[in-house]
């Protein structure tokens, strides 16, 4: 759960460089409800397909029964587009398929298997709406680019198998129900207020948008804007989780924060991290330093707001389970945090992070030091 060293989030939650995090709330008043959005979508449906649809084995032990009855209407060409997409997006550039297309496309308009076959061909619009926003880069771009010749054929030979009557039948009546569930409890959580309280600055919206999908598992997939994507599976505790947590990428704006970014660059020094972040599964993002220190700050956060929701479970069992263990920079900051009973006094997460790294609470060693002091109790 919870993926994505890819998700580019929007940088609004940050101290300005011309004044405090207060003058800017000011300027922006802070929200006092949150506005819930639950539905299905069979653009985002479509695009966390092309994992399983790639033949990757990661995702084969979820979607098995969904490849065997949709990849043998598939040509060698299709076939090879499909793997085409994991070759270059995941195994050459340490991607995920679903999530780095899913943000590109949350920038249109598209809908249907027409609309998005229309992107691909033309992507001047999406680049130009990507512009406008902080999630566009060039690489990212050039390696969209690189892929559109295989996903154009991807997704036109989608069309030629029928996969959009395909997913009314298979998918949709599963993700329906569960929505219909959900959305007579979600709305009960006012999860803005909160967020923005930890974070120091207003939320660019009170409104989420959950989409919930039938392909996505195992991720919860950050988009623009307010929205994220999750799967219509997962228990109602867990839809609130990916909830409060998707809306806090990311917890600081570092191209506005060079202190807090030398900070955060100086625990490359540490081995303990560092051996997370090389060497593990692949599949699970989190692929660079700055990718899983972005997401650890994330869930530290997420198990400190979930725990005032009573839906915290067990972060023992959890975090030693989650991604193999890979999250050991959140296991810290949640030990300091639970310490130092953050937040108090109106200090928002980034002054509290660099806080820590500064005063050595999270150097020398501290980080494994704190892991074994959680895992012992």
């Amino acid at each position: 759960m919870l993926k994505r060293h890819i998700l580019l989030t929007v940088f609004v939650l940050l101290i300005d460089i011309a004044g405090s995090a207060a003058a800017r709330a000011e300027a922006k008043p802070l929200h006092t409800t949150t506005d819930w959005d639950i539905r299905p979508s069979l653009m985002f449906d479509t695009l966390c397909a092309l994992n399983f649809l790639s033949g990757d084995e990661y995702y084969l032990k979820f979607y098995q029964s969904d490849y065997d009855r949709l990849a043998p209407q598939l040509n060698p060409k299709e076939r090879a587009a499909f793997t085409g997409l994991k070759q270059r997006i995941k195994d050459q550039n340490g991607g995920i398929i679903s999530a780095q297309l899913a943000l590109f496309f949350s920038a249109t308009d598209a809908e249907s298997l027409d609309d998005m076959i229309r992107v691909v061909e033309d992507s001047s619009g999406m680049q130009r709406n990507l512009k406008a926003t902080p999630y566009y880069s060039d690489d990212d771009w050039k390696l969209y680019e690189a892929s559109r010749g295989d996903l154009e054929v991807a997704l036109k030979a989608l069309k030629r198998i029928h996969f959009q009557a395909d997913w009314e039948k298979q998918a949709r009546p599963s993700v329906e129900k569960s929505r219909g569930a959900i959305v007579q409890d979600l709305p009960k959580y006012n999860i803005i207020p909160k967020i923005e309280s930890v974070l120091g600055l207003p939320s660019p919206s009170n409104k989420i948008t959950v989409y919930l999908l039938y392909y996505s598992e195992p991720h919860g997939i950050k988009i623009t804007g307010t929205r994220f994507l999750t799967h219509y599976s997962y228990p109602f505790r867990i839809v609130l989780r990916n909830a409060i947590h998707e809306m806090m990428h990311p917890p600081y704006d570092l191209a506005h924060d060079a202190d807090l970014r030398a900070s955060l660059q100086s625990l490359r020094s540490d081995r303990f991290l560092m051996d997370k972040v090389e060497h593990h599964n692949q599949s699970f993002g989190y692929n660079t330093l700055e990718g899983l220190e972005e997401e650890d700050c994330v869930q530290a956060l997420e198990q400190i707001l979930a725990e005032s929701y009573d839906v915290g479970g067990d972060p023992r069992r959890y975090w030693k389970e989650q991604d193999d263990g890979i999250h050991v920079l959140a296991v810290a900051l949640y030990s300091l945090m639970k310490q130092q009973h953050f937040p108090q006094n109106n200090e928002a997460f980034p002054v509290f992070l660099n806080r820590m790294i500064r005063s050595g609470a999270l150097s020398n060693g501290r980080i494994q030091e704190l892991n074994h002091a959680f895992f012992a109790n």
